[in-house]
């Protein structure tokens, strides 16, 4: 899958699965925006920059308007274009319902679905403009099947979902495919820190029998920004294991 000439925005790209998503597309020859909220973003570019490869990096808040405009100027300015929006920036407030703050439910809402609204609307302008695009989604297995004690993040993926299916019918007249992706459990930073009782209970839950990597999710990722995908939108993928079916 050749990605040489392509502008990718992958927001969300500090660690985890956004940053292998960001490594796979560069190591395919695309020009990547990465983005987060702290300074790690700069070091995640240097290091792509200094292995060859082609990377822009923005510190933004993209649950702010502003914060979301910058990332497509960005990509714009130093590219000319954006073919390719992952919206992967994401973040858990896991508490049960009983204790959740209104803050958590806010912030989680904010961050995983506002943002990705207001960079897909960024976005979108540039991608209709020139009749071509691709979006991919970063949901979760949670937005299908829900989980006790992330009623904030169940939702926010879930919306997610109908998002995607959405903005995909909006926007396949001007032959820009929207998908989503719902990984299950995949080991990142942020799953590492589970309990070992809560990793080896969802261990037992899947039938493939191990966890997902962030490279898995990089792979599909990739395939639905390229030419193999142009006739597939609207899509939720499940990439779990089994976990859900």
């Amino acid at each position: 899958m050749d990605m040489k000439g392509k502008t990718v925005i992958v927001s969300g790209s500090s660690r985890g699965i956004g940053k292998a998503i960001a490594e796979r597309f560069c190591e395919l020859g695309a020009q990547v925006v990465v983005s987060g909220t702290t300074e790690s973003i700069h070091a995640v570019c240097a290091d792509l920059r200094a292995a060859g490869f082609s990377a822009t990096a923005v510190q933004s808040d993209i649950s702010r308007p502003e914060g979301a405009q910058q990332l497509v100027d960005a990509a714009v300015e130093a590219y000319g274009t954006v073919d390719i929006l992952v919206n992967n920036a994401g973040i858990t407030r896991d508490k049960l319902l009983i204790r959740m703050e209104e803050e958590d439910w806010d912030r989680v809402m904010d961050i995983n679905l506002k943002g990705t609204f207001l960079l897909t609307k960024a976005a979108a302008k540039v991608m209709m403009k020139k009749r071509t695009g691709r979006i991919i989604n970063i949901s979760s297995v949670v937005g299908v099947m829900g989980n006790a004690g992330q009623s904030n993040y169940a939702a926010s993926k879930a919306g997610l979902i109908g998002f995607t299916k959405s903005i995909a019918r909006e926007l396949a007249p001007r032959n820009i495919t929207c998908n989503a992706i719902a990984p299950g459990f995949i080991e990142t930073q942020m799953t590492d820190g589970l309990p070992e009782a809560v990793k080896e209970a969802y261990l037992k839950s899947i039938p493939a029998g191990r966890y997902g990597t962030p490279s898995e999710v990089a792979d599909l990722t990739v395939f639905l920004a390229s030419g193999q995908s142009a006739y597939i939108t609207g899509q939720v993928i499940q990439l779990d294991g089994g976990l859900h079916m």
